[in-house]
Order: structure tokens, then C-alpha cells, then sequence
């Protein structure tokens, strides 16, 4: 039986500032101190460098989904973030996408993220901090997870 693996978006596969240059002007001075509210946001991101292909390597491994929140104020954030999965990553991430305000609530082995909030904190497997000193990168989590299988 495959282990289960979360994988978050929001800095973790996608690169959220790559969309600022992508959205009216208007909205980054609107929404200064909640840039994941403004509309459409999350279908303009580009994907972190190798994230596409670590997700893709680490389905075959591992029971693999996407596990994200979504702000709540942004009417359009859960479809765009459908959206961006099916564009993004195709067969692999086919109906694997949960959103969550409690990810503490998925049972799993590993959940990769850059945060503690929304219950990562709490998550009963194990947390592979993206973006930090020990995971700085995909090729590090890859390398790590492979030696987990």
C-alpha cells in the first residue's frame, strides 16, 4: 500500500508573487494587506521551478494530493485553484485536489508546506517544511520522500 503525501500550493507548487504583474494595478493597492483575495489571482501563477515535475515523480511513489486552503473572502479562489491544477498538472492530480481550512483533519504520512497555520501544526504525519534551511527546494523533498518509500 502507497504512503499518503499532501502537497500545499500557495508557495509550494505555485509562486504567488509571479501573478502581481498579471492583475490590474488598482487591486495591489486595494488589497495591500490580502493579496489572496483579490479576484482571479490563483489561475495566473506560475509553478515553482521543478514543482511540476516533483509532483508528477512523487505520484508514482506516493498516494499523492494537493491539499490547499482557500481565503475565504475570495469568491473566485476555489475554482481558480481547480482550474490551475487541471492546466498545471494534469492526469496525475485528477480529482486529488481538497480544500481545507483544517489540514490536521486529513489522515497522511507526509505533508509538504511552507506554513504551520490551518492546522499543519497539528497534522499527524510527518511535515516537510518547504522554502526552509533542511527543504529549500523540490529537489531536496524529492530526495528526501525517495529515500522514504
Amino acid at each position: 500500500m502507497k504512503k499518503i503525501l499532501y502537497i500545499d500550493m500557495d508557495n509550494v507548487i505555485v509562486d504567488f508573487p509571479s501573478a502581481f504583474d498579471k492583475v490590474p494595478k488598482r487591486y495591489l493597492i486595494t488589497h495591500k494587506d490580502k493579496m489572496d483575495e483579490i479576484p482571479g489571482i490563483f489561475a495566473l501563477m506560475k509553478p515553482l521551478p521543478g514543482a511540476i515535475e516533483a509532483f508528477t515523480e512523487l505520484s508514482n511513489i506516493f498516494d499523492t494530493y494537493i491539499l490547499s486552503t482557500s481565503p475565504w473572502e475570495n469568491e473566485t479562489a476555489w475554482s481558480d485553484k481547480l482550474t490551475w491544477v487541471k492546466n498545471n498538472l494534469g492526469a496525475p492530480a485528477y480529482k486529488r485536489l481538497i480544500l481545507s481550512h483544517h489540514k490536521n483533519l486529513n489522515l497522511g504520512d507526509y505533508l509538504v508546506d511552507d506554513r504551520l497555520a490551518n492546522g499543519v501544526d497539528k497534522f499527524s504525519g510527518e511535515h516537510i517544511h518547504f522554502g526552509t534551511e533542511e527543504f529549500p527546494d523540490w529537489n531536496s523533498v524529492v530526495s528526501y520522500l525517495k529515500s522514504k518509500k
